[in-house]
């Protein structure tokens, strides 16, 4: 890992009407657009979505070097990240973000110490740690150690 602090660039482009092109350095350009909540058009990634997606990454990217660095063995994860757009205080913004999410591990003995390690992760989070939304984080540990018990 690089010394602090890290610098992130994203670029964004668009005219009067239709999608929005965000650029970064080293990645394919992403095309977005307003929610549908706000009138935009499915089947586009819009900033709702996006910040909703970086909740649920970060959530999984830090319970992966947390294990990592706890020798834990694990199977899958799969994380859902879900936001309350609200209108508070006179301001549009997410009130409460809610994370699931189901780890499947290999043995019943692994179970308690993942179930802390996943909390460990929701509290080092640096997407959650950087919003003022209200976490909660709800955990599902399966031992059976396959991905899918996952399934829905």
């Amino acid at each position: 890992m690089e010394g602090f602090p890290h610098h992130y660039i994203v670029s964004a482009m668009a005219g009067a009407k239709g999608n929005v092109s965000l650029m970064s350095d080293d990645v394919p350009p992403l095309e977005t657009g307003p929610s549908p909540q706000f009138g935009g058009a499915k089947g586009k990634w819009s900033p709702e979505g996006l910040l909703m997606a970086a909740v649920a990454d970060c959530f999984i990217l830090t319970f992966r070097a947390i294990a990592r660095a706890s020798r834990l063995e694990w199977g899958a994860l799969e994380c859902t990240a879900s936001g309350t757009l609200e209108r508070a205080d006179g301001v549009t913004r997410f009130t409460t973000i809610a994370i699931d999410a189901r780890l499947a591990v290999h043995d019943t003995e692994t179970a308690k110490r993942a179930e802390r390690l996943l909390h460990k992760a929701e509290e080092n989070c640096l997407i959650t740690n950087s919003l003022n939304a209200e976490t909660k984080l709800r955990t599902t540990v399966d031992a059976t150690g396959t991905a899918a018990a996952l399934a829905h």
